[in-house]
């Protein structure tokens, strides 16, 4: 597997990562349920300097992609990451979210956030209220199943740092701490490994 920029992805991968988008979230209502409308978001990486993409290719096949929004001057947005099903579970997103930081940190991110929807009920959250003790509500979020990505985020030393209540979204920050993730490695005090 090769990780490449978007800008140098053939046309017909650029098809495949619209088609990656439709297949990998079709269980999330909320998502892109065309391919017309994952065209559309795929095509926002290009040409477009506040955002950049990365695509994990075998073999000539497009096998998962992973984008950045340049929203504020040291904190990027991942958005969206998505993986071929028969792919998940093979490192795929693991290798794509490690590509991603390199590519923030040259371009001077401190830290990397993003949002993940539960509008199909994949975590303890779905349904709930997370008042009045909303703290305490973050704190015990647990996935239901194996569809929603909280527990790969957290694998990867994502730490859940809020909600928006009524909107389905989770939002996640990491800050580049993933010492406590690398087997060899220790976390300096301040956070970052």
């Amino acid at each position: 597997m090769e990780i490449v920029p978007f800008a140098a992805i053939s046309g017909d991968q650029r098809a495949q990562a619209a088609a990656i988008l439709v297949s990998a979230f079709a269980h999330q209502p909320a998502a892109w349920r065309t391919l017309d409308e994952a065209e559309r978001e795929v095509a926002r990486f290009f040409g477009d300097p506040e955002r950049s993409a990365l695509a994990a290719v075998e073999n000539g096949r497009l096998i998962g992609w992973i984008g950045l929004i340049r929203g504020y001057d040291h904190a990027f947005e991942l958005h969206p990451i998505a993986v071929a099903p028969e792919f998940q579970g093979r490192g795929v997103g693991r290798a794509l979210i490690g590509a991603l930081e390199d590519l923030a940190r040259r371009d001077g991110a401190l830290s990397l956030y993003l949002g993940a929807d539960d509008d199909f009920g994949g975590t303890s959250l779905f349904g709930a209220d997370p008042f009045p003790d909303l703290l305490t509500t973050l704190a015990n979020v647990e996935p239901v199943g194996r569809r929603h990505p909280l527990g790969f985020y957290r694998k990867l030393g994502f730490a859940l740092c809020g909600i928006i209540p009524d909107s389905r979204t989770f939002c996640w920050r990491s800050g580049f701490s993933r010492a406590s993730a690398r087997p060899g490695c220790a976390a300096r005090p301040g956070g970052r490994g």
